[in-house]
């Protein structure tokens, strides 16, 4: 009885593990053109030309706060059309760091973008008031180099803001994830 009851177990265990990795294979990953139609329409070359200041926070895979940051963005076009962003950081714990992005428009919807410490080449796709940027990062943490690949979803809101929710991943495991809230700035000149 002893051994049938063991065996009914590890069917029982199996069953669900088998229907949790097929549940899982079967869910869709979010599809940036079911955002198709929707408004304020975000065109990133738009919104991040002349000055964006964003506010954020980087959270572990338990949800726990780890780091808060404030990121003021100059945005503007060097002689191929490409957008350049110089992004300065300044982290709650007193470190200040620069990204440099430069992105490019390869078709209509399609992006591509390359910075410093970005693995390869970043991929985006818009649509409607939705981008969605993927890219592999190189983060220092505790004096090592990880390279963690990032899935970034920017939603453009009323009002010209721009939420964005970042998940961070290695080897396929969810490590964290990291919040933006992106706002326009006035132009020094008064524009």
């Amino acid at each position: 009885m002893i051994k049938q009851s063991s065996r009914l177990h590890r069917l029982i265990i199996t069953v669900f593990l088998l229907g949790s990795l097929a549940l899982a294979g079967g869910c869709s990953k979010m599809d940036v053109h079911h955002y198709d139609g929707r408004t304020p329409r975000f065109d990133i070359i738009d919104f991040f030309s002349g000055q964006t200041r964003g506010w954020g926070i980087v959270q572990d895979r338990f949800g726990n706060l780890k780091r808060q940051f404030v990121v003021d963005i100059a945005g503007h076009l060097d002689g191929d059309g490409n957008l350049v962003l110089e992004e300065d950081f300044s982290w709650d714990d007193g470190e200040l760091s620069r990204r440099v992005w430069t992105i490019s428009r390869i078709e209509e919807g399609a992006l591509r973008g390359r910075a410093d410490d970005v693995v390869g080449e970043a991929s985006g796709e818009t649509a409607g008031n939705v981008l969605n940027w993927q890219y592999k990062l190189e983060l220092v943490i505790d004096g090592s180099t990880w390279v963690v690949a990032l899935d970034d979803w920017m939603f453009l809101q009323p009002d010209n803001i721009l939420l964005n929710r970042a998940e961070m991943s290695k080897f396929g495991i969810r490590v964290g994830d990291v919040t933006i809230a992106f706002q326009k700035q006035p132009n020094p000149g008064g524009n």
